[in-house]
């Protein structure tokens, strides 16, 4: 049956994560969407200037982004079960240069808008189909250290590229850091073209949307995929809270400048690189569960703690360690959550991955709304949106998932 065909050219499954090169290009397809997000954050300003906006309209550049990247995981997904991840991967990653090319030539906010929902729908492609690869690939305490190391280029590329796009800036212009993101995205699509070959050897789905939305359905009605998810969604919606408030906090707040907040974002990225390789060496000797619920648990303390610095002494020291314990919970907390929603769905494992990117970035969304308007203090109203989220996840978690899982 044409549904059930199968590509002559596979990678082998369980192959070892230090084998190397495969994870590197999973990794740059993961990290082009946070990559083309908080590349532009110190730009802001100064794109607004040459647009002749408002620096609050031109914000809109992000919030396009994130919607249609969050919605677009949907359709990639099963389109790569029905016909497999490389050429929507490929697509993906000409759709991404093609907006890319676009944003930098853009003389107006319309047009600057309409690039970036093109860089967004091919980046979508990329970030949703890596997770899926990595799913056709590996199993069990495999898929869980190559989710960690995933999850440390996800975090890598929002930590290091405001402070890569401050300085593309500074020396080139604002244009310039389209330019380099295209150059990006053209060295992974080769990378990945030489590296992987199909790896969607299982059964098709069909390609009908009636059976999207009935494997849709399955996945948000099955508690194996839907707790896990949901948990680590919630998590990675209190990190990009954090993320969209910091400007906030360090600069007007704590009197920053920005190169000392790009230093921050750098800083975390090394926080989450620990907690990945934690994660790498917990779940193959404790399975996934239990340290999933310790770095539930480590959120959830930590973000209350952020909550109380805020209306006891909000000054940096305290702050700065609490952040740290959330990261370290995240770190651990996400890929393991991840790998243990995907696990049990190698048929739908596309869309699998694309319903988990969906609601990461519908939580992200929602946590960067809510930690811009529940309060004009920004330590307090982001240490309310992260104690939410923490708890929610936590209580979710423990109280959601009876049935075992397998490692």
């Amino acid at each position: 049956m044409a549904g059930q065909r199968q590509t002559t050219k596979s990678v082998p499954r369980d192959v070892p994560v230090s084998s190397g090169l495969a994870i590197a290009v999973l990794s740059v397809l993961a990290a082009m969407g946070t990559l083309a997000t908080n590349i532009l954050l110190p730009s802001l300003p100064q794109i607004a200037i040459s647009l002749n906006v408002t620096s609050a309209a031109v914000t809109s550049a992000i919030t396009v982004f994130l919607a249609v990247f969050g919605i677009g995981q949907l359709l990639v997904g099963p389109i790569s079960d029905r016909y497999g991840r490389r050429w929507p991967v490929l697509t993906g990653f000409a759709v991404f240069i093609g907006g890319s090319v676009w944003c930098g030539l853009a003389n107006d906010l319309p047009n600057l808008l309409a690039g970036r929902v093109v860089q967004a729908a091919g980046a979508c492609a990329t970030s949703v189909l890596s997770r899926a690869i990595a799913r056709d690939m590996f199993s069990g305490p495999a898929l869980a250290r190559a989710m960690a190391i995933i999850m440390i280029a996800m975090s890598a590329a929002p930590g290091f590229s405001p402070l890569l796009g401050g300085a593309l800036d500074h020396s080139f212009g604002w244009r310039s850091e389209f330019a380099f993101v295209a150059a990006f995205a053209g060295a992974g699509a080769i990378g990945y073209g030489i590296v992987l070959g199909e790896t969607h050897n299982s059964t098709r789905t069909p390609l009908y949307p009636v059976a999207i939305a009935r494997t849709y359905i399955d996945l948000i009605g099955d508690r194996r995929f839907a707790i896990p998810a949901a948990t680590a969604s919630l998590i990675i919606g209190g990190l990009f809270s954090m993320f969209s408030a910091a400007p906030r906090l360090f600069i007007e707040a704590l009197h920053f400048t920005p190169i000392q907040l790009g230093l921050f974002f750098a800083g975390t990225v090394f926080i989450v690189f620990t907690a990945g390789m934690l994660a790498t060496k917990l779940a193959p000797r404790y399975g996934l569960d239990r340290p999933i619920r310790a770095g539930l648990w480590a959120t959830a303390a930590s973000s209350v703690a952020v909550l109380l610095i805020s209306m006891i002494s909000p000054t940096f020291l305290p702050f700065l360690g609490a952040m740290c314990v959330f990261l370290l919970g995240m770190g651990v907390v996400s890929p393991l959550a991840t790998a243990r929603a995907l696990s049990p769905f190698g048929e739908k494992a596309g869309a699998a991955s694309a319903l988990l990117g969906f609601w990461q970035m519908m939580n992200a969304a929602i946590g960067v709304w809510l930690a811009a308007t529940v309060s004009h203090e920004a330590m307090f109203a982001l240490g309310i949106v992260l104690s939410a989220f923490s708890l929610l996840a936590l209580v979710l978690y423990a109280w959601g998932l009876r049935s075992p899982v397998p490692h």
